[in-house]
């Protein structure tokens, strides 16, 4: 059995996990409730009176901070409570291809959520004359970003048995990786840190990035900085699972 094929099974073995219980449509419908009172309350859609999904996207950094850690706080953490992840990976798979297959059937699980809410875009379009173009990006943002709160979520799932200090944890990051370049937090470093320290800090923001795809715009470096969270997060995960491998 070839690595695409070991990855294919962990995948779809996760994912029937989370159907195999309430949990998945409890999520669900939370999401889509959540979605549609930040666009259409807080957002202010019709008050806008333009055909955008602006008031859509412009919450996706905060709903996805307490529902992706929601999604990702179970990967590892169940297994090392169950016992099981010590069988997973006493089988013929390697660490990363467990690592990878859980982690793609939790993004899968999170872009059905947001292929759900395809009545925000059909209302738009039949309001007005929507920019199809801008709103994909906004999407494809939109799950880039899901993915990196989710790997964040798979590296502190790694790091406990217990699912709610896994989704502390992940909050904590993920909300560090909204407000790194917010300008009360940089004006408070810009204090006592060196500036080199201070742009470093601002740079690991995802806002900026986010932004870009919210106006329609495909830069490689938003994509860059999106892949490389989600790398680097995965690769802390393969770390930490190696470690507790060889007994460490």
């Amino acid at each position: 059995m070839n690595a695409c094929s070991n990855i294919k099974t962990i995948a779809k073995r996760e994912l029937a996990g989370y159907f195999a219980s309430p949990v998945a449509y409890v999520f669900i419908v939370i999401f889509l409730l959540l979605a549609g009172f930040f666009t259409f309350m807080l957002g202010g859609f019709f008050e806008r009176r333009e055909a955008s999904l602006i008031s859509f996207f412009m919450w996706q950094p905060w709903l996805s901070l307490f529902l992706v850690p929601a999604v990702g706080m179970r990967l590892w953490s169940e297994e090392r409570r169950q016992g099981t992840m010590e069988l997973l990976l006493t089988m013929p798979v390697t660490a990363w291809q467990a690592i990878v297959g859980k982690f793609l059937a939790s993004w899968l699980f999170l872009t059905l959520a947001m292929v759900l809410t395809f009545p925000v875009i059909i209302t738009v379009n039949y309001l007005g004359h929507a920019d199809n173009g801008v709103i994909f990006c906004g999407y494809v943002g939109s799950l880039l970003l899901a993915g990196s709160y989710l790997a964040v979520s798979s590296m502190t799932s790694a790091m406990t048995r217990n699912q709610v200090i896994s989704f502390i944890l992940s909050v904590v990051i993920c909300l560090f990786l909204i407000l790194a370049g917010w300008p009360p937090v940089t004006d408070l470093l810009v204090r006592w840190a060196p500036a080199r320290l201070v742009e470093t800090v601002a740079a690991l923001s995802v806002i900026p990035h986010f932004e870009g795809f919210q106006r329609g715009v495909l830069d490689s470096r938003d994509l860059l900085f999106f892949l490389s969270i989600i790398g680097f997060s995965l690769f802390a995960t393969g770390v930490i699972l190696r470690n507790l491998r060889s007994g460490h």
